[in-house]
């Protein structure tokens, strides 16, 4: 192989790319635009995969001349049609979404790190510092719980003025010890 072809290529292979680069572009953005904002959404463990997996066919349609545009644009449509059918199945039935999302954890509660959930979970302490600075809240004094979402993001849930049973109880109720 010449340094011309290596650096430069041949003209019909540069034109395919470009422009199945683009029909395959512009069929990824249509194909997620129709099939909703869940497709957009914060990311699960579950969306990124998707996520991720789309980006490598539109990778793999553009530069692998034997996948052809149709073979990706398909490969497009069953994977969102899977994210559609899987998303169903996780509201339909509380067992499937259990297999497929996590709960969310809680990693500090009423002053205390729960050092077993920040090991479960591979953070440590000044992730929890991080996330409540980036709340608005100065210090963890001010904090009733830390909680660590389904899509990985972390919740801050500031004290309340007075005792009010039903925050704990709203907070206990929707996740992990």
């Amino acid at each position: 192989m010449s340094l011309e072809d290596m650096f430069l290529g041949d003209f019909e292979t540069i034109i395919r790319t470009l422009v199945v680069g683009l029909l395959a572009y512009i069929a990824l953005v249509v194909i997620v635009r129709v099939s909703g904002k869940r497709t957009l959404s914060q990311l699960n463990a579950f969306d990124f995969i998707v996520t991720v997996a789309l980006g490598s066919i539109l990778a793999t349609i553009i530069l692998d001349s034997s996948v052809s545009l149709l073979q990706g644009v398909t490969a497009y449509l069953v994977l969102v049609l899977m994210q559609y059918l899987i998303t169903r199945f996780t509201l339909a039935s509380n067992t499937f979404d259990d297999l497929v999302k996590s709960e969310p954890r809680l990693l500090f509660y009423k002053d205390q790190y729960l050092e077993g959930n920040l090991k479960k979970e591979r953070l440590n302490k000044s992730e929890i510092h991080q996330a409540v600075r980036s709340s608005g809240t100065a210090n963890l004094e001010k904090v009733e719980a830390v909680i660590l979402e389904s899509d990985g993001s972390i919740s801050v849930i500031p004290k309340s003025d007075g005792p009010s049973k039903n925050d704990e109880n709203d907070i206990m109720q929707h996740v992990k010890k």
